[in-house]
């Protein structure tokens, strides 16, 4: 069961394609875009004051990505990195990444919710779910 999100926590991480993140071809590799938006999670929980709540206490259950374009080394780009859906132990995450306003990559990641002790995902307390569907943008949030 999802709730409906009237604002969702969303956020945006500048990053620049580094030369490790390339491959022989010089554009980025396919696996750093999952660094790009685990970083962007982290800053969206940073931000929201949850960050010792739930690092450690969310495994990734599913990625998706469809690649679209080409990044290369040096290139500065933005994460877009939002609340998709609240679900009652999971949540999911959709994200793009951008340079200015082509989309070379997109996609969704979900979580569950599995604090420490616990063998299988419990439901999010209450206080979270609002933060997730009613923070809006926190990209300038300290």
């Amino acid at each position: 069961m999802s709730v409906s999100l009237p604002d969702p926590a969303r956020v945006i991480v500048k990053v620049r394609v580094e030369w490790p993140d390339t491959d022989a071809a010089t554009h980025y590799q396919y696996s750093v875009v999952m660094r790009w938006i685990q970083v962007a999670e982290a800053t969206l929980h940073q931000r929201l004051g949850i960050a010792e709540r739930t690092f450690g206490s969310t495994p990734r259950v599913h990625l998706e990505v469809d690649f679209k374009r080409r990044l290369w080394f040096l290139d500065e780009v933005d994460v877009d990195f939002f609340v998709d859906r609240v679900g009652r132990t999971s949540l999911r995450y959709g994200f793009k990444v951008r340079k200015g306003d082509v989309v070379a990559a997109q996609g969704a990641m979900v979580c569950a919710y599995m604090p420490s002790g616990c063998e299988s995902p419990v439901p999010w307390p209450e206080d979270m779910r609002e933060l997730f569907g009613e923070s809006g943008d926190v990209t300038d949030r300290l």
